[in-house]
């Protein structure tokens, strides 16, 4: 049975109309103000499975000073983004929003279970395809994992003699 044409248009006329009213209700009920960010649950976990992921050379090896080196920078992570203006911890939040989200973190980070079941060798291959997609609104968001999770380790003084860096100049400090 065929939908006379004219029925269609009203039912996507309708359609449309109680769209916008949620829309306005939700934009009513949930200021547009930026909240700072914090971190929980998934974006937690996920942190947790980059970091190790990008500083694979740079962490202990396995055992629990491995776990206490993953929390110290997960830690300084957090840190770090509340650092930023209000504005871009929104932005980074939904960035974690979308990684949290079932269907896109299988999907644009093929880690089917969960970020607190990833191997490291999922993450790593993750964060390598984000940083050479063709879309580059996925490398900003890779450049921006790597920003945060980099500055944040080589911020702590204690990670600087493995790279060689004696730290800032005497006559400076």
């Amino acid at each position: 049975m065929a939908t006379p044409r004219r029925s269609f248009l009203k039912i996507g006329a309708l359609a449309a109309l109680a769209l916008a009213a949620g829309g306005g209700w939700y934009r009513a009920t949930h200021p547009a103000t930026p909240q700072r960010f914090v971190l929980d649950g998934e974006a937690r976990a996920a942190i947790d499975a980059i970091v190790p992921a990008m500083l694979a050379g740079a962490l202990p090896p396995a055992g629990p000073a491995r776990g206490a080196a993953v929390a110290q920078a997960t830690e300084r992570v957090h840190l770090a983004i509340l650092g930023l203006p209000l504005a871009t911890q929104k932005e980074i939040h939904d960035l974690f929003g979308l990684l949290a989200l079932g269907p896109a973190r299988r999907l644009l980070a093929g880690v089917p279970d969960g970020w607190a079941g990833a191997r490291t060798e999922q993450v790593a291959a993750f964060l390598q395809d984000w940083r050479l997609h063709r879309f580059a609104m996925l490398q900003v968001a890779y450049h921006a994992l790597h920003d945060l999770v980099l500055g944040a380790w080589y911020a702590d003084p204690s990670a600087w003699a493995a790279i060689g860096y004696p730290g800032p100049l005497k006559e400076l400090a």
